[in-house]
């Protein structure tokens, strides 16, 4: 979404428009890194300040561009508002399932999710938006199907990790996208309503003597005061790089960080493969292979 208080940008790509996303994809790749070192804290404290310690970030951001004007008129209107606390929503369960997986040992399905994504969000615009699906995309989507059937099979349920990522975070983004407020007075937006909720339980954990904030650990507390700039500089550096590229580029750049993820959980974490997984991701990779291709013949005819 572009900025509505911002000057029209070409579309065409920049470098500093490619430097920005790179350093955000770069951070969110690294984010399982620290997760696990926040992986025995409860993943509702972690979200809880990831939401708070983001307010003053993203505050700050705004005060700095000086582009306040756009927040003030959403925070006057209900309509804005009920679509921001809907995003908000689905951005704090997806925090929320993505910070309880990578403590849970579970970073590879973290990573089929992000990786599942785009083609998810291309089955959404097709079905939501009724947009006509290109023959190479149809066969991306029937290659991710069958990489989640065999995944099921082999688990016996559903890869619930992977996909309640992918859905929370597919529908975050179209939503997203109707929300009349530029990216950063969005993100402001939303973790100002979260806030609140966020602020009553970090208070109800301080009284109940369950805080790992107000603890004899600086570690944990240094850890926490820190879970707002991992949360909140990606996301704003991305948000203002986005509109310097053009959206081919940024859809091939997406697959950075997942792939940053499956490398960590492989051969930091130590996670094991198995034998469905290692059917599963090539398959991922070969839709995601048919999905870009004609991103790519587009960014070299350009």
């Amino acid at each position: 979404m572009t900025d509505p208080v911002a000057p029209a940008m070409k579309n065409e790509d920049s470098a500093r428009g490619f430097a920005f996303a790179l350093t955000a994809y770069v951070i969110w790749g690294f984010l399982p890194l620290f997760m696990k070192a926040v992986a025995h804290i409860p993943p509702t404290e972690v979200i809880a300040h990831r939401i708070i310690w983001s307010v003053p970030i993203a505050a700050g951001v705004l005060l700095i561009l000086r582009r306040t004007d756009d927040l003030k008129v959403a925070l006057r209107s209900p309509r804005i508002i009920m679509m921001a606390a809907l995003t908000a929503t689905l951005i704090s369960i997806n925090w929320g399932l993505y910070v309880w997986a990578i403590g849970a040992g579970r970073a590879l399905d973290t990573a089929l999710g992000y990786f599942i994504n785009p083609l998810f969000s291309v089955f959404l615009g097709a079905v939501m938006l009724k947009e006509k699906l290109k023959p190479a995309q149809i066969a991306a989507i029937a290659l991710a199907a069958i990489a989640v059937a065999i995944l099921t099979i082999e688990a016996g349920s559903l890869p619930w990790v992977s996909l309640g990522l992918t859905v929370t975070w597919g529908f975050y983004a179209f939503f997203r996208k109707t929300l009349p407020v530029g990216p950063n007075q969005g993100f402001l937006l939303e973790v100002l309503l979260l806030s609140l909720p966020a602020l009553g339980y970090m208070v109800y954990l301080g009284l109940s003597g369950q805080s790992h904030f107000f603890t004899t650990s600086s570690t944990d507390t240094l850890l926490l005061l820190s879970s707002g700039f991992v949360t909140a500089c990606p996301l704003i550096i991305y948000a203002n790089g986005a509109k310097l590229l053009r959206l081919s580029t940024i859809g091939i750049m997406q697959y950075i960080a997942p792939t940053m993820i499956f490398l960590i959980a492989v051969f930091v974490f130590k996670e094991p493969l198995g034998a469905a997984r290692t059917i599963a991701f090539p398959l991922i990779w070969a839709a995601l292979v048919l999905y870009s291709l004609p991103m790519i013949r587009d960014y070299r005819r350009r």
